[in-house]
């Protein structure tokens, strides 16, 4: 068995290097720093045809977006179901944060990235445009603190690392790291909740690993 992770810097691409870490898995990293904020061509072309990041390859199979990774490597790998139930109320729930984490969060966050950074001159316009997508960023927001009210224990289903924390974590650092539509508001559970992901052994061993530094998005 051999697994290799296409790891771009500032990415993703921890959510699928942490995951793997929690399933005590081996698996080498293909790594590469960022140039003028974006992969350079010659390694999305070494990653494969799509050239998206992460990129899994495991024993010939390759498999691009970091939340079907995400299930791969459960179906394969956890058959107890230790970071996603195999069944029931609680593999829903997690599904549900797998999901969100791109398809509601980045969706959400993303533009408005796109529009600091390609707004030019036209600063007024940019910040009316933002105020406006930032509603639907601040209730991502509201909805991750209030579930982390109710679950019972520091992560987001309960005392022990799932991977809806391995999927859901980046997205939340990105948008507060980056201040993309916060509006100066605060979430206290939701940063409680980032320190006690980026705390574990895990998320450490994949930061180690891999050299993930978000502050080197360029």
């Amino acid at each position: 068995m051999t697994i290799t992770l296409f790891f771009l810097q500032a990415s993703r691409c921890i959510r699928t290097a942490w995951q793997l870490e929690e399933l005590g898995l081996d698996y080498e990293v293909e790594f590469s720093e960022r140039v003028n904020k974006v992969a350079p061509p010659e390694f999305k072309k070494k990653a494969g045809d799509l050239g998206k990041f992460p990129t899994l390859v495991d024993d010939g199979l390759t498999i691009y977006e970091s939340g079907a990774i995400a299930e791969y490597l459960e179906e394969k790998y956890d058959k107890e179901g230790r970071l996603l139930p195999r069944d029931g109320p609680q593999r829903y729930a997690a599904l549900r944060w797998i999901h969100a984490a791109e398809a509601t969060f980045a969706l959400h966050a993303l533009p408005v990235l796109y529009v600091k950074w390609f707004s030019g001159d036209h600063k007024e316009a940019a910040d009316t445009i933002i105020e406006k997508m930032s509603i639907n960023i601040q209730k991502d927001l509201d909805l991750l603190e209030s579930e982390l009210g109710k679950s019972s224990g520091k992560f987001l289903m309960g005392d022990k690392v799932t991977v809806a924390d391995c999927m859901m974590q980046f997205s939340a650092v990105f948008i507060l790291d980056r201040q993309l539509g916060t509006g100066g508001k605060q979430w206290p559970r939701v940063q409680e909740w980032i320190k006690a992901c980026e705390d574990t052994e895990t998320y450490k061993a994949a930061v180690k690993k891999t050299g993930h530094d978000l502050s080197k998005s360029g």
